[in-house]
């Protein structure tokens, strides 16, 4: 199994764990391919972030570098995480976990949110607020509204919720940031709101499809006028500057895709989040 490349890491040494989950065992997309995405993600990142010269590589790094040591642990299944994830607990690792379907999230989570309830900040173009159904990639949020903080977590980048969905959040008093909201106030002055919206135990969960199909169009289910990867980007490293416990990018589509441009950005989206970490 092909792994993302760090210089000089090892499990031991590393602050920063990389896992695989290649599970879409609970997506009802019609689009398939989720499952690949781990390895497609690192395959890109190793071909695209390295350059090879006189026989040596080195390694492509975000501007800022990368101060925390990071190792790919490989794949998992998704009855493996509550295990794992307990590990790098008791080990004092973060977790950036590779989807998958985003219900993986929902285990995640639940395992991270052991001891203390988890500011969410939620990337995604859909709310995944179906609270009459349980257990798949749609009802994520509110299968996790036990283990959350809902006054200091925020949706960001919705931009298609279903009725059902609307009424969930306007109950539950959820936060929500649109791309209509990131248009008229500017990513500045958005990141201002989310940093002060968020608490300290702060996870990050992204689903690919927040993002513009224009810069990500390798994902399952594809919603136009999304946020810009740059904007993404920017937010998301003063979120990981602020302190993140764990983070997910999830419902990346190999087989969709439109010259690994989805696995590439997603690959990059890790890199800055590391070199970010305060």
């Amino acid at each position: 199994m092909e792994k993302i490349c760090w210089e000089n890491s090892s499990y031991e040494d590393s602050d920063v764990v990389i896992i695989g989950i290649p599970d879409e065992s609970q997506s009802h997309a019609i689009r398939e391919g989720t499952s690949q995405a781990p390895g497609q993600i690192r395959k890109i990142s190793n071909i695209m972030d390295s350059y090879k010269r006189d026989g040596t590589t080195s390694l492509g790094y975000p501007v800022d570098g990368i101060s925390k040591n990071v190792f790919d642990y490989g794949n998992i299944t998704r009855q493996q995480i509550p295990e794992t994830i307990d590990k790098f607990i008791s080990d004092f690792k973060i977790p950036i976990s590779i989807g998958g379907d985003h219900s993986v999230s929902r285990l995640l989570i639940k395992q991270l949110a052991q001891k203390s309830k988890i500011s969410l900040v939620y990337f995604d173009a859909h709310p995944d607020f179906i609270t009459s159904t349980k257990n798949y990639y749609g009802s994520v949020f509110g299968d996790v509204l036990p283990y959350i903080d809902g006054t200091t977590s925020i949706q960001i980048g919705t931009r298609t919720p279903e009725k059902e969905e609307i009424k969930n959040l306007k109950e539950c008093q959820i936060a929500v940031i649109t791309p209509f909201d990131i248009a008229e106030k500017g990513i500045s002055e958005i990141t201002r709101q989310v940093l002060e919206k968020i608490g300290d135990n702060v996870y990050v969960s992204f689903d690919m499809d927040c993002i513009d199909p224009a810069h990500a169009p390798g994902v399952s289910v594809p919603v136009p006028y999304g946020i810009s990867s740059l904007d993404a980007i920017f937010l998301l490293k003063k979120i990981a500057k602020n302190g993140i416990i764990g983070m997910d990018i999830v419902e990346v589509c190999p087989p969709y895709d439109v010259k690994d441009r989805t696995s590439h950005l997603a690959s990059r989206m890790i890199g800055e989040m590391v070199s970010s970490l305060k």
